[in-house]
């Protein structure tokens, strides 16, 4: 007899002509999504399975709970694991989060509610955030002992500059979401309850576009933004070779002299 199976705590939704935008849902919603070791095992391998799939164009993560984008860690399951289970959940945890942030096409979170510590580094892994205007955000984690440690001390680093980042993860402080929307801690500013909505809008703009151009820009942003200016150059150089010898490079210069749509083959 088998043991039955444990419900999912992801949904992946596609939208879209040719559903070409994948919705990543996060849905856990009587621990207001916090990040289980379950939670943060689904989330690797959901976003590999996105990573590895040449008809996903842009992916958008979204909540099931109207009132909670993520609160962060499950700290209720981190305050039972023993020394050595808590380095083998870090390992489940980095690939959990570390497997948004290595998506290869533009990912748009849609908060509503609290994005709190991993929450908000959930967030800050994709390109571009948009936030209700009831949402709160924060990476609280010195204030249990704990310090931002799924990207968060480099990505709001490097997103809202050294001083910013340095009041906000010192002080613990949550952000509401005109203020963090003035910091430039997220992107856009709608209505409360219509950041999902928002957020699908946006990605299907996007993913309108040449899948290949996509991608090589995001790869160029990533790579480039570590580096120098010559280097981030020649980093821009490799992957506009990449682009301008692509089928859709040829498809799109003939649909702009033929005056019609693009119809990408994403080779």
């Amino acid at each position: 007899m088998t043991e039955p199976q444990a419900p999912a705590l992801l949904q992946v939704r596609r939208h879209g002509d040719g559903e070409h935008v994948a919705e990543l849902v996060l849905d856990r919603p009587e621990a207001m999504n916090a990040v289980s070791t379950a939670l943060a095992r689904e989330l690797a391998a959901t976003t590999r399975e996105l990573a590895e799939d040449p008809g996903v164009r842009a992916v958008v993560v979204t909540s099931s709970h109207p009132r909670a984008f993520c609160v962060g860690a499950d700290l209720k399951e981190r305050n039972a694991l023993t020394d050595e289970e808590l380095v083998r959940h870090r390992t489940v945890a980095r690939a959990g989060y570390g497997g948004v942030l290595a998506l290869p096409v533009p990912a748009v979170a849609a908060v509503d509610g609290f994005a709190l510590g991993g929450g908000l580094e959930i967030a800050l892994s994709c390109d571009l955030i948009i936030a209700g205007e009831e949402a709160t955000v924060g990476l609280p984690e010195v204030s249990v002992g704990v310090i931002p440690g799924a990207g968060g001390t480099q990505l709001l680093t490097r997103r809202v500059g050294w001083s910013r980042a340095a009041s906000l993860i010192f002080t613990a402080r949550r952000l509401g979401a005109a203020e963090a929307a003035g910091l430039g801690v997220v992107d856009e500013l709608v209505a409360a309850g219509s950041a999902r909505e928002r957020a699908l809008q946006l990605a299907g703009e996007i993913a309108a576009h040449s899948p290949v151009g996509l991608r090589n820009a995001k790869k160029a942003m990533r790579l480039g933004a570590g580096t120098d200016l010559a280097a981030g150059l020649e980093i821009e150089d490799a992957c506009w070779r990449a682009t301008a010898f692509s089928g859709d490079r040829r498809e799109g210069v003939a649909a702009f002299v033929e005056k019609r749509s693009a119809c990408w083959p994403g080779e």
